[in-house]
């Protein structure tokens, strides 16, 4: 759908919207200790038990190192950017997982003061059947998209009252620009 008053007072702007968890950078350090420790393993070896057990404490370690610092990143933080088309959700430095959800696939908005991990099951992006899919960065507030085939998506982000709110506008131009 297109605008009908493009570049006018009803020309909608981009809201911008992002939550952090300090505490993953802890868990990433914790990633990289193991990938250290797997480095130090295979270049100061002195196991005389054989080279079996050396290879496997070296590959165990940097493989447990990349899967959490790598899994840690990735949920540092997530963007939420909504346009005139859709709802667009980017998680950690590189931006994925990403998941974009055009606006003529949401049904509404709501606002959930307390979103926790441990309702979701961790942090991250999850999913459950009787809640539907999250992406959790922190505890706290959130934005609950209600999708039109029955799921829900929610988001973890800072001040997701005026998320709502825009989210609840640009449905309503939409709605309003399809009647005319």
């Amino acid at each position: 759908m297109r605008d009908p008053h493009p570049g006018g007072e009803d020309a909608p702007h981009v809201w911008h919207g992002r939550a952090t968890n300090r505490f993953q950078w802890l868990l990433a350090l914790v990633g990289a200790a193991c990938m250290a420790l797997g480095i130090e393993l295979a270049l100061d070896s002195a196991w005389s038990s054989g080279v079996a057990p050396l290879v496997m404490s070296v590959v165990g370690c940097i493989a447990a190192g990349l899967l959490v610092l790598f899994g840690t990143l990735a949920f540092v933080h997530v963007d939420l950017k909504l346009d005139k088309e859709s709802v667009e959700v980017r998680c950690g430095h590189i931006g994925l997982p990403r998941r974009r959800i055009p606006l003529a696939h949401v049904a509404g908005a709501d606002f959930d003061p307390h979103v926790t991990p441990r309702h979701w099951g961790g942090w991250g992006y999850r999913w459950r059947p009787e809640k539907g899919t999250a992406v959790v960065v922190r505890r706290g507030e959130g934005v609950v998209l209600r999708l039109w085939d029955g799921h829900t998506f929610t988001i973890t982000v800072d001040d997701a009252e005026s998320a709502v709110q825009a989210i609840r506008a640009r449905l309503r131009q939409g709605t309003t620009g399809a009647a005319h």
